[in-house]
């Protein structure tokens, strides 16, 4: 069993398809490793072994019919529980909806399992994917924080306890857990996937993304994500078929990189500085360093403004009825919500397109921009899912952001690398992504 959660999701699925490995056999080593460990890591809030088992044996007959399989075929997938599900409730990590099933599955949820993929269950997230955690911990230290609001999904990933998940990120609650849990984060740009079906936040800055442990397994997932749907009208259409051999492919020449020293720079702790320092050695070839732009520090100011007021309006049921069951933080973010002006409200939108325009000249001479992830390893204690400063920006533009797990901290901790690539130019960026990962492991 233990040769099989060590398998990448590409493995896997290889030997699922072969039938080298049945469907069965697969999650019951699952099942095993989530009996172990689940204890501890508290990363799933449904979780029913009997119902994937029955899912599994569906997919070994189907396997035995000689039918088409599907890219996916077999792989048992995590899925955030703000992500609508039939079989399964969708709780979104608040007492408000214990126990409610939605009508029908999330788009996404939807292709996956046309893809031949198996939902095995709902990842913990914070409470409306805001910043009041839920139970997990951190399975590299259970003291430690893993992060929000994906914090199941990455801490499932992590704990081996599944080989792929879907997360969403509004600020930075993928590429933030993705750090700290120690695994890969994939944020596509916005607009490559769908929405539709899953808790909203804020239209113009939620995306859907994935979990996994490398860049050509979280490829795997999202080339049967990406495609326009007409129920999410910020979809477009872009051919993602080819995605995974593209990944695969070397660049034609070494990347180029830049290498922010924020204003945030001062945040980060010594060991993670010095992480980065070695990193930028490491690089040294490919890379050169630069101060932020000055603009910079206005998006923080107008992603705030937009996020919290599409925050009051998507959870004014939850307010209105029942603030006094809502966490301190939620509640104070949906009240800063209601005040800003349309005007404010206006500015911020148009400050999006702006700050876009005047970045994406950066991608005309380099592949991409490297910077942290997080302000270091994962926070001590369970109350905070730490900062998100170092995602804000990039999310606000709508740009593809990875979480690579290249470098260690304090306490041998992981400390991911974060690479922000150009709008809808994932192909190239996860390609970037993987000769980046391929070659620059700090223990190596």
């Amino acid at each position: 069993m233990e040769n099989i959660i060590s398998l990448s999701a590409n493995e896997l699925v290889k030997k699922l398809k072969s039938g080298d490995i049945s469907c069965v056999d697969a999650c019951k080593a699952y099942i095993e490793r989530i009996n172990k460990f689940e204890k501890d890591v508290q990363a799933w809030t449904f979780f029913d072994k009997k119902l994937l088992l029955e899912k599994a044996e569906e997919k070994d007959e189907y396997r035995k019919s000689g039918k088409p399989l599907g890219p996916l075929h077999g792989l048992p997938i995590g899925v955030k529980d703000i992500i609508g599900t039939q079989d399964m409730p969708t709780e979104c990590g608040t007492v408000l909806r214990k126990g409610i099933s939605e009508s029908s599955d999330a788009e996404v949820v939807n292709l996956i399992k046309i893809a031949g993929a198996i939902v095995m269950g709902k990842t913990v997230t914070t409470e409306l994917a805001y910043f009041d955690p839920g139970k997990t911990t951190n399975p590299h230290d259970k003291t430690r924080t893993p992060g929000g609001s994906s914090s199941g999904s990455a801490a499932a990933v992590a704990a081996h306890m599944t080989p792929l998940s879907l997360g969403t990120q509004t600020k930075g609650s993928i590429i933030r857990p993705a750090s700290y849990c120690g695994v890969v984060g994939y944020k596509p740009s916005f607009g490559l996937i769908s929405r539709n079906g899953v808790l909203k936040q804020s239209s113009k800055l939620d995306h859907v993304g994935v979990f996994g442990k490398n860049v050509e397994d979280v490829a795997l997932l999202a080339r049967s994500l990406i495609k326009k749907d007409l129920y999410d009208k910020d979809t477009v259409h872009y051919s993602a078929d080819n995605m995974l051999e593209e990944c695969r492919k070397k660049p034609l020449f070494d990347p180029k990189f830049i290498f922010y020293k924020t204003s945030n720079w001062k945040n980060i702790s010594k060991d993670s500085q010095k992480a980065f320092e070695f990193l930028i050695k490491k690089l040294k070839k490919n890379i050169e360093v630069f101060d932020e732009p000055s603009y910079f520090k206005d998006i923080h100011k107008h992603h705030q403004v937009m996020h919290e007021t599409d925050m009051a309006n998507s959870f004014q049921k939850y307010y209105k009825n029942s603030k006094n069951k809502l966490g301190k933080k939620l509640v104070e973010a949906i009240e800063r919500g209601l005040k800003y002006s349309a005007g404010e409200y206006t500015e911020a939108k148009d400050f999006m397109e702006q700050s876009y325009r005047s970045y994406s000249e950066v991608f005309e001479d380099y592949y991409g921009v490297i910077t942290p992830a997080s302000t270091g390893v994962a926070d001590k204690g369970l109350k905070f899912t730490g900062s998100p400063e170092f995602c804000t920006v990039w999310t606000y533009m709508g740009l593809p952001t990875i979480s690579l797990p290249l470098l260690t901290g304090e306490n041998n901790l992981p400390l991911g690398v974060q690479l922000v690539g150009n709008k809808l130019d994932d192909l190239r960026f996860l390609s970037t992504a993987n000769w980046l990962e391929k070659n620059c492991k700090d223990n190596e």
